[in-house]
Formats: structure tokens, sequence, C-alpha cells
């Protein structure tokens, strides 16, 4: 079982590698303008290239694609020769500086041809400095510098080269100003260093978002699942005992048509009867900055539509599975030689029965995850699914990334789980 393990942690990186690289290469060949997207479609060609270059879009796919996954700090490191620092802010802000070898933090931005230094000392203050001893010359004799500014980048100033740069500013709009950067390196530790990277369409930290959405997903998907899947077994179980009888075709029907029913139809048919007629539970999920199990009136509908959705399959699954092993030699053997009949179906029947519905509810895992997106924009729930889908929209490839490798952990984890549980109720499996 050791070395089984093993094989599937090695597996598991190997799916989440491949993964990352087609999910990276499908949001470059997607079709959308991501500065467009973001920005508006009114931008002018020279605050698209602008913005573009600031968020390091400008690079190859194969760079872009290894600083998400390894980081940038380490290729700034080398452009700037000091060793580079992430702090986080009494705020909340991350913020990145060059630290010089007594401790003091440092960062620069570019005034006219002057180099103007902020310093952080070691109690957080910050005083600013003329710096212009940091400018180094090429042979053609043109001055240049690499350093941090104060957005996150590495970025390297060219003396009186004049450039145009443009920045957003809320409340102002884009500003033109002079002297800018030519090159940008944004600053990330990487994926690997668990840094994936600043969504592109918040400007927030992936890593918080995805917490918070992934933090809401799992009560949902949680409650849904230790409410749908005892209930389905059960169901399923019983009708399979007897096929043909009344029990088994009243609940085929019934979980059929709840599982064909498209789930925002189900969705909108709940609260159109429990919110709107009868008023008993709220019809949307507006959290605020409240947990979702603060707020469990608002979870209602939503647990009671995935259940509904998945009760019918799984049901149909165990039905069809428990059938089959009712007929089987060694069940017929076990009635003749005299067994009690729950003996016979709870020891020799139901654990073989379960095998092939811990399968599909292993799978259901996944789509609990991530596939609800649709239950959760009927009801405005703030889960990873939608997450997902808001940042496909804007080719948010930082947001994208994070959320697929979540994915590919639960869905290799799951399965995992279900291997382990084959050998409890099966001896006969082994792995090794």
């Amino acid at each position: 079982m050791a070395k089984f393990i093993v094989r599937r942690f090695f597996l598991l990186l190997l799916t989440m590698f491949v993964v990352s690289v087609a999910v990276f290469i499908i949001v470059e060949s997607s079709p959308g303008n991501i500065a467009k997207n973001i920005l508006g479609a009114f931008i002018t060609p020279e605050q698209e290239a602008s913005f573009l270059a600031q968020m390091g879009f400008d690079k190859p796919m194969t760079t872009r694609y290894m600083y998400w996954l390894t980081g940038s700090d380490w290729h700034a490191a080398r452009k700037v020769k000091m060793p580079l620092k992430r702090i986080t802010t009494d705020t909340g802000f991350e913020e990145w500086w060059v630290k010089e070898s007594d401790g003091t933090l440092v960062r620069w931005t570019l005034d006219g041809d002057n180099l103007v230094a902020d310093l952080r000392a070691l109690d957080g203050t910050i005083t600013k400095k003329t710096d212009n001893q940091r400018w180094k010359t090429d042979k053609d004799g043109n001055s240049f510098f690499w350093g941090l500014d104060r957005a996150n980048h590495a970025v390297l100033w060219e003396k009186g080269s004049g450039k145009e740069v443009w920045t957003f500013t809320a409340g102002s709009g884009w500003q033109k100003t002079t002297g800018g950067p030519s090159k940008y390196i944004p600053l990330k530790k990487g994926f690997l260093r668990g840094d994936p990277g600043v969504s592109i369409r918040t400007g927030r930290p992936v890593s918080k978002s995805i917490y918070v959405r992934l933090r809401n997903s799992l009560v949902l998907a949680g409650i849904a699942f230790v409410i749908v899947m005892p209930l389905a077994l059960l169901l399923g179980v019983i009708a399979g005992l007897k096929v043909g009888s009344f029990k088994d075709r009243f609940l085929s029907i019934v979980g059929m048509s709840f599982s064909v029913i498209p789930e925002f139809a189900t969705g909108i048919f709940l609260i159109l009867i429990l919110s709107h007629w009868l008023d008993l539970v709220p019809g949307a999920t507006v959290f605020g900055e409240k947990a979702p199990w603060q707020r469990p009136d608002m979870l209602v509908l939503p647990v009671l539509t995935l259940t509904l959705i998945e009760l019918g399959y799984v049901l149909r699954i165990t039905r069809a599975s428990m059938a089959d092993v009712m007929q089987s030699a060694y069940i017929r053997t076990a009635f003749l030689k005299g067994l009690p009949y729950f003996t016979v179906i709870w020891k020799h029947a139901i654990r073989n029965a379960l095998i092939a519905p811990i399968t599909v509810i292993m799978l259901h895992v996944n789509w609990l995850m991530g596939g609800i997106v649709i239950v959760e924009v009927v009801f405005g729930y703030p889960g990873l699914g939608q997450y997902l889908l808001d940042s496909a929209l804007y080719k948010d490839v930082n947001a994208i990334e994070a959320g697929t490798m979540i994915m590919v952990l639960i869905a290799v984890g799951t399965q995992l789980v279900a291997d382990v549980l084959y050998t409890f109720l099966n001896p006969k499996i082994r792995f090794s």
C-alpha cells in the first residue's frame, strides 16, 4: 500500500504539471484581448502596450509559464544584483524591496533624470533621498539602472530616454508620465513556493481570494455530500433489493426525473416555491464578510438543489449494482444454506454492491467542488466554480491556474481515497 501511495503522489505531480501546461496554452490561445477585458474597449494602442509590458505579457509564453511556476524574483535579483525581500505591510498589502547589507529596505522612483530612493528602516519608517550614484554606464555611454519600483516590478530605467508610460490610478483614470522604465519583470515567488501570483482581474493576491472561495465551496459541497450520499446509497439499495417492485419503480422514476432536470431549472423552481411563494428561506446567498455557516438559512436552497441533482444519479448506479449482486451465484448459495436474509444482505451483498457507487461518489466530489458553477451563479454563491468562471471570462491566467491545480489535487486525492476503501469492501483487492 505504501508503494501504491508513493506512485499516486508522483502521478499527482505529473498530472498537475501536464494540466498546468495545457491550461496555460489554452488560455493563451483563446480569443479575446486581455488588456481590453480588464481596462475597457476604448484604450489606445499605447495604453494597451504599456499595460501588457507592466503585467509581463510582452514576454514569451514559455518565460511567463516559468515565472508562474518557479517565480521571477530569482531572475530579478540577478538583474538588480542585490537580494530581494517580500514583506506584508500593516494594512495587509505585499511589497517587494531590495535588502541592503545593513538591513535597510530600498526601492526607487524616477523624477526626471534623478533616481529617488525610498528607504525603509527596521522600525518601518520611510525616508527619501536622491540616489543618482546608482546609475551605471554601458559601452555606448548610456546610463541605465536595474531596480525595484513601487508597483512590485523589477524595472530597467534608462537615463534621458523620455519613455512615455501609462499607469491606471483608481479615481483618476489613465495618467501619462515620461521617463518610465523600458523593461519590466513582475515579481512573484511562483506556484512551487506557494505564490500563484496576483489576479489580473481584481489586482489582489490569488492565494487570498481563492482561499475564501475554496472555503465556501467546501462548506456547500460538504453539506450536500453528507446529506445526499448516504441517502442515495440507502434508497439505491432498497430499490436494488426488489427489482420491478413498486418501491423500485417509484424511486427510479423520481430519481431519474430530478437528475435530468437542468440545475438552473431546479434552482429557479425551488426559489419560486420556497422563497417567493412560501417565504421560508432567502432566495440568494449574500454573505458579505460573514462565513457561510454564519447564515445557514442561505445554504438551504443551494444544498437542496445539489441534493436533488445528485440523488437520482447515485441512486440509479447503486440500484443497478445491487440488482447485479443479488443475481450472483454466491448470494443464491448463501440463501440456500439457510443464512438469515439480513445477514446475507449486510455481510455479502452490500459490500460488493458499493464498489461501483463509491467510484461514482469520489468522482462527484470533484464535480461538487468545481462543477457546481451553475448552482453558484443561480444563487449568487461566492464559490470556487464561479471564481473560475469569472477568471476565464477575463483570461485571468493566474487565477485559472491556481483553481485548476486545486481541482486536480481534489480529483487525484478522492480517487486515492476510493482505492483505499476498495480494500475494506473487498479483501481480494490489494494494491502494491
